[in-house]
C-alpha cells in the first residue's frame, strides 16, 4: 500500500557525511549529560513507598498531587488504579524520615485535600472523599538496584538478539550499522531524560525497549529492499542503491510511523501524566528511528564496503567433457 511513489531517487548519500556528524554531534551530547547529570530515577529504582488508597467517589488526582508536593513528599506519583475510585501513590525515599511514618505522614496529607465542587464537611473533606488506606509497602534501595540491574541486562540481550537476527538475516556488515543506528536512538532518548531531569521509570524502561524493536524494523525494511535491488540493478552504485531503496520506502515509512505517532500523541496528551514520560520517550524514538535508520545505518553500510557481489552469486560454467 503506498499513497504515493517517488519517481526520481533522492540523493540521500550525497548528504551522508553531513547527517552523520550531526549525529555524532548529538549522541556525544547525550553521553555528556548522562555523564555529568545522570538520570532521574522513579521510586521502583531508588526506593520509597507505595500506598493503595480508595475512596467513595473518584478524587481529583491533580489536588492530591498538589496537596503531597506542598507537604514536602518530592515527585510524587499519583495514578489511578484499577478504577477511578481506587489511588496508587509513590513516594519517594526520605532519608530524613523513617520508612514505617511515612503512611501515616501520606494519609495525613491526603486528609488535607481540598474537596473542589463536592459539598465539603466540617473538616473541610467533602462525604465520600475522606481516603481509606487498602495497603502501603516499602521499597528498599536494594530492590531499586536489582530492577536497575535487571533493566540492563533486559536491553543487552535485546540488544544481542537484534544483532544474531540481522547477521543471519541479511550480513555482518547490516548487522554491525543497525545495531549502531538503534543504540543512537537509545543514548539519545536517555539524553534527553537526563538533559530535563525528566523521571526515568519502569515505563519508559518499556518504551526504551520498544523503540529499539521498531527502529530495528525500519532498519530492515530498507536493509532488505538494499539487497533486493542489488539482484536486479545491475548498472547502480551503491550509493545510488541506497538511495532507490530509502526513496523506495518512504511512503511506506510514512504510512507505518505516522499512524503509530498518532496513537503514541493521543497518550501523550490525554493519557495524563501515568503515560506522559512513556509516551514522551516512544515520540522521541520513532522520531529519531527514522532518521537512524535512513541517514545513519544505511551510510555505514556504504562505508562499509558493502557490494553487490556478497548478494549475487558468480555464475560458474561447466566444462563439457572431451570425449
Amino acid at each position: 500500500m503506498e499513497f504515493f511513489r517517488i519517481r526520481k531517487d533522492i540523493p540521500f548519500m550525497r548528504h551522508a557525511l553531513v547527517f552523520n556528524i550531526i549525529s555524532l554531534i548529538t549522541f556525544l551530547l547525550a553521553v555528556f549529560f548522562l555523564a555529568t547529570r545522570g538520570l532521574h530515577f522513579s521510586v521502583e529504582f531508588t526506593g520509597g513507598t507505595l500506598l493503595e488508597v480508595s475512596y467513595a467517589q473518584a478524587p481529583d488526582l491533580t489536588q492530591i498531587r498538589k496537596q503531597l508536593e506542598g507537604d514536602g513528599f518530592t515527585d510524587p506519583q499519583v495514578q489511578n488504579f484499577g478504577s477511578s475510585r481506587d489511588v496508587l501513590i509513590r513516594v519517594p525515599l526520605a532519608k530524613s524520615t523513617e520508612s514505617s511514618k511515612v503512611g501515616e505522614q501520606v494519609m495525613a496529607s491526603l486528609m488535607k485535600v481540598p474537596a473542589g465542587t463536592q459539598s465539603a464537611g466540617a473538616g473541610g473533606t467533602a462525604p465520600g472523599m475522606t481516603p481509606s488506606l487498602k495497603r502501603v509497602e516499602f521499597v528498599g534501595p536494594q530492590v531499586g538496584k536489582e530492577l536497575a540491574e535487571d533493566g540492563a541486562l533486559a536491553l543487552l540481550l535485546v540488544v544481542a538478539g537484534i544483532m544474531l537476527y540481522l547477521a543471519f538475516r541479511f550480513e555482518w556488515r547490516f548487522a554491525l550499522s543497525a545495531i549502531i543506528a538503534n543504540m543512537h536512538d537509545v543514548v539519545i532518548i536517555l539524553g534527553f531524560f537526563s538533559f530535563f531531569q525528566w523521571e526515568f521509570s519502569l515505563p519508559v524502561l518499556a518504551a526504551v525497549l520498544a523503540v529499539l524493536g521498531y527502529s530495528v524494523n525500519e532498519s530492515v525494511v530498507v536493509f532488505d529492499r538494499v539487497r533486493e535491488t542489488f539482484k536486479k540493478k545491475r548498472g547502480m552504485t551503491t550509493p545510488q542503491v541506497l538511495d532507490h531503496a530509502i526513496t523506495s520506502t518512504i511512503s511506506r515509512t510514512i504510512i507505518t510511523h505516522g499512524s503509530t505517532q498518532m496513537m503514541v500523541t493521543s497518550m501523550l496528551i490525554f493519557g495524563g501524566p501515568a503515560l506522559h514520560y512513556f509516551a514522551l520517550a516512544l515520540t522521541i524514538g520513532i522520531c529519531f528511528g527514522i532518521y537512524s535508520s535512513v541517514l545513519v545505518a544505511s551510510p555505514l553500510v556504504m562505508w562499509l564496503g558493502v557490494s553487490r557481489a556478497q548478494f549475487v552469486q558468480a555464475k560458474v560454467e561447466k566444462q563439457e567433457a572431451v570425449v
